[in-house]
């Protein structure tokens, strides 16, 4: 039974997507530190990572889709895509402590299954993470 009142259980209005520790990138130097790291291409996305030089234990995202990939339209749907298998794969795969990017590409982004989204993104951040210990 709730309270009276208008208190506000905030752990009840916290999607578990947001519960886990990742950070959203959202300046450009962020984005262009992580240009120049590792870098995986598969085929549905590019997936760029780099350990952060910071203490902060958050997993660093960032998403991008060029004019390439379409018209706003499909650049958007492209983005949420790869918002959702970021938010499926990263938090039991990804590295506390690093920055990455998911790139999206034309026609593959959007067009491919989920979890063959999820396959790619799986095997990109393995290839990353072996060679970057």
């Amino acid at each position: 039974m709730k309270p009276p009142g208008n208190s506000v259980n905030h752990t009840e209005s916290i999607s578990p997507a947001a519960s886990v520790c990742l950070e959203v990138l959202r300046k450009r130097p962020q984005f262009i530190a992580a240009s120049k790291a590792k870098w995986r291409r598969t085929p549905s996305m590019t997936v760029q990572a780099r350990p952060r030089d910071d203490d902060k234990p958050l997993i660093g995202i960032g998403f991008t889709c060029s004019k390439k990939v379409g018209n706003a339209v499909a650049r958007n749907r492209a983005k949420r895509r790869l918002r959702e298998v970021a938010r499926a794969v990263l938090p039991n795969e990804g590295r506390a402590g690093w920055d990455y990017v998911l790139i999206g590409r034309a026609n593959e982004t959007a067009g491919r299954p989920f979890e063959t989204l999820i396959t790619d993104l799986q095997d990109a951040l393995k290839y990353l993470h072996k060679s970057g210990k």
